[in-house]
């Protein structure tokens, strides 16, 4: 533990013993302290045996204010579900007032401590630390996460009792605080489930939209992430979701600790709030919690939900797709790219070793010369943007049809700065920018026809590069360039009746960073409910590919495997199919667990549904 602790010019190493008994590790300081100097952290626990819990030790007899100060910050990274270790390092006073609950503040190397040589020394009644590092994230009440790139300075005071003479801290940081190693030890994200309030449905069921949250990973993660579930959406994501739980439903005062038994069936006992619901609201409410815990240990693969002990309803894993749908439910057919001739084929599976056929319709009989595609959700109609980029179409895949006019035409004087790669919606709206600094913007033609809808982006600053819709139709990932240097930034899609029957009003609201770090964003894709897959550069750094979370965290699990040259980057909400990408070996293809394959030589733009 402590791993992340560091110190300034002045590092006294803390010593620790640590004892695994049945799975439960103690951390103890060192019986001798010294009175001033920094502080510093003994060696992170090992994060690989998920079974071992971690507790911190109580103050000793007469410890001096650094080791209180040291031992607090033990006790934060420890797995003591109310941090009650942690408050015996605190007056009573002060532990009445604090609430860890309500923030953790993530610091790159962890907390650092500066004594306050002004303040009185031990000889005095009261002491002072000033907590510092690097700032990385925030994480707040509602377990949403949130970068926040910055410098960290927190002070600390403690005071001695004149009765006992023991030293404690009356005045504490708020909240949590922790480094980035001990923060990936402790916490796990979560992706909690809602639905998209605007009306998206896929053949009649509601679509499932991802909240990422992070929870405590050994303390009763399965009850924090369900009372999460119950307690509603984040804020940033609330104005388009509901949640399908009446207002005010929550855990039976004696549900306890909710564990799976041995067939993975969960029962979820609830207050009374939910005593009334019907069957198909119940089935709604199953789904939420069904997709939510699906990919926690133990995997749960049913949820039964009661109330007042009576049994309410059961959904099981092979029965939740006709309740409700979500992107990494959908399996794509094909693999879809453009070939050296400008028109679009497609592969089965994305196989290697096959050669593509051309889709049927105007855009695979090389109507017009290609430069970018989508294909809709259903695979049943592609757009495409001409070679030069200024003339968007949609035709049909499945009967035979003509190449209607152009739907958005771009007036930019280079094809950089004309139309970017379309992007389609759960709802079958299609979604495409002009990069045109003389009159550009994003648009969504709904249902991929008619007059295209210019849509609000009151929070942007830079010229947006790059569109991508996640599958739920209410988040958008954008490429934003500004000064040369492009950042991917998420909004929340927000859609309104049009004045007098007109147009609808659409909307792209409170754009927030999901990959602070990079400089430059050559390529996007969705990857998952809540995950993109990110090809770019740090500053002064060479290219890479990574993924993301839409939260700006980054998730567990590897990068995927090194590629060179890459232009274009394809995958699918649904993990089990391969990654695909344009580069300079032509059309790839990542399989899982190997190594970069080549699909054809000649080949661009390849794209899943999407």
């Amino acid at each position: 533990m402590g791993g992340d602790r560091k110190g300034g010019a002045r590092r006294t190493p803390v010593r620790a013993v640590a004892y695994a008994v049945c799975g439960v590790v103690l951390l103890a300081g060192c019986a001798s302290m010294p009175d001033s100097g920094d502080l510093r952290g003994v060696e992170s626990t090992p994060r690989q045996d998920s079974q071992v819990r971690v507790f911190a030790m109580p103050p000793r007899e007469g410890a001096l204010p650094s080791e209180i100060v040291q031992g607090f910050l033990e006790a934060l990274t420890s797995d003591d579900p109310t941090y009650a270790t942690a408050r015996q390092y605190l007056t009573k006073q002060a532990s009445a007032h604090w609430r860890p609950e309500r923030s953790t503040t993530v610091l790159e190397d962890g907390p650092g401590t500066e004594a306050d040589r002004s303040a009185d020394r031990e000889d005095g009644d009261d002491y002072s630390f000033t907590l510092t590092g690097t700032r990385v994230a925030t994480i707040d009440e509602q377990q949403s996460y949130t970068p926040a790139p910055g410098t960290y300075r927190q002070p600390v005071h403690l005071v001695r009792d004149r009765k006992t003479g023991q030293w404690r801290i009356d005045g504490p940081p708020p909240g949590v605080v922790m480094g980035r190693s001990d923060f990936q030890r402790n916490y796990m994200s979560v992706d909690k489930y809602y639905f998209a309030s605007n009306g998206a449905q896929t053949s009649g069921a509601p679509v499932a939209v991802a909240d990422p949250v992070y929870v405590r990973e050994r303390v009763n993660p399965m009850t924090q992430i369900v009372r999460s579930v119950l307690t509603g959406p984040t804020r940033w994501l609330r104005h388009v979701v509901r949640s399908s739980f009446p207002t005010g439903t929550a855990l039976a005062d004696r549900a306890g600790t909710l564990t799976p038994d041995d067939q993975n069936k969960l029962t979820v006992p609830l207050n009374d709030k939910a005593a009334r619901v019907g069957r198909g609201k119940c089935e709604e409410m199953a789904a939420q919690l069904l997709f939510t815990l699906q990919k926690l240990t133990p995997a749960v693969d049913e949820v039964e939900l009661k109330s007042g002990g009576r049994h309410l309803c059961s959904l099981s894993e092979d029965r939740a797709d006709a309740v409700a749908v979500r992107g990494s439910q959908k399996h794509p057919e094909y693999l879809y790219f453009i070939n050296g001739d400008g028109r679009l084929v497609r592969l089965a599976g994305g196989s290697s070793g096959i050669k593509p056929d051309p889709v049927p319709g105007p855009l695979g009989e090389g109507a017009v010369q290609l430069g970018a595609v989508a294909v809709s959700r259903d695979e049943h109609e592609a757009a495409g943007v001409t070679a030069d980029g200024a003339r968007l179409y949609v035709a049909s895949m499945v009967s035979a049809s003509s190449l209607d006019g152009s739907l958005v035409t771009s007036k930019g004087k280079t094809e950089r700065e004309r139309l970017t790669t379309p992007s389609w919606d759960a709802r079958g709206d299609l979604w495409v920018a002009d990069r045109n600094p003389a009159g550009g913007g994003l648009f969504m033609l709904a249902q991929g026809a008619g007059k295209p809808v210019r849509v609000a982006l009151p929070g942007l600053d830079g010229t947006i590069q790059d569109v991508r819709v996640a599958a739920d139709g209410v988040r958008i990932a954008l490429v934003v360039e500004k000064g040369g240097k492009q950042s991917l930034a998420i909004g929340r899609i927000e859609r309104g009746d049009g004045k007098d029957g007109g147009q609808p009003e659409v909307s792209v609201l409170e754009l927030r960073s999901s990959a602070p770090e990079l400089e430059e964003v050559a390529a996007i894709s969705w990857a998952g409910d809540s995950r993109l897959v990110v090809v770019g550069r740090e500053e002064g750094g060479v290219q890479q590919m990574r993924y993301v979370q839409v939260d700006g965290s980054t998730p567990e699990g590897p990068a995927p495997a090194a590629l060179t040259g890459v232009q274009e980057i394809a995958a699918s909400e649904d993990d089990r199919v391969p990654l695909v990408a344009h580069s300079v070996d032509g059309i790839v293809r990542l399989p899982s667990g190997g190594q970069w394959e080549k699909v054809v030589k000649e080949g661009s733009a390849p794209v899943y549904p999407g």
